[in-house]
């Protein structure tokens, strides 16, 4: 059984950083689709980026340049570096995975972590 644990997210004022973790039990990373959405309070669910072993990375428009994805294989875990964060980035973040082809839509992804909250103030 694949088991996804997000962690790093916190409060941060504007213009600050945070490095989201996901660390995969259960199953290697190295072959997987690795993607992260997030939920604004009150919002449906997001795309912000998704990546796969052969690095073909899609990120939104919304945090592109601000937001990488990295992933450390020896420890199973992918990484969210978020910098110059805004308020309207503030949501739960969730990582999501799949053995399959890269992409935005959540439906694609099988796997979910509990989710991890982030705030922005201004």
């Amino acid at each position: 059984q694949v088991q996804l644990v997000e962690s790093g997210g916190g409060l941060v004022q504007a213009g600050g950083s945070l490095r989201l973790s996901c660390t995969a039990s259960g199953r290697t990373f190295s072959t997987a689709a690795i993607a992260w959405f997030r939920q604004p309070s009150g919002k449906e669910r997001e795309f912000v980026v998704a990546s796969g072993r052969s690095w073909n990375t899609q990120y939104a428009d919304s945090v592109k340049d601000r937001f990488t994805i990295s992933r450390d294989s020896a420890k199973n875990t992918v990484y969210l570096q978020m910098s110059s964060l805004k308020p309207e980035d503030t949501a739960v973040y969730y990582c999501a995975a799949n053995w399959g082809p890269v992409t935005r839509r959540s439906e694609s992804y099988a796997f979910w972590g509990q989710g991890t909250q982030v705030t922005v103030s201004s």
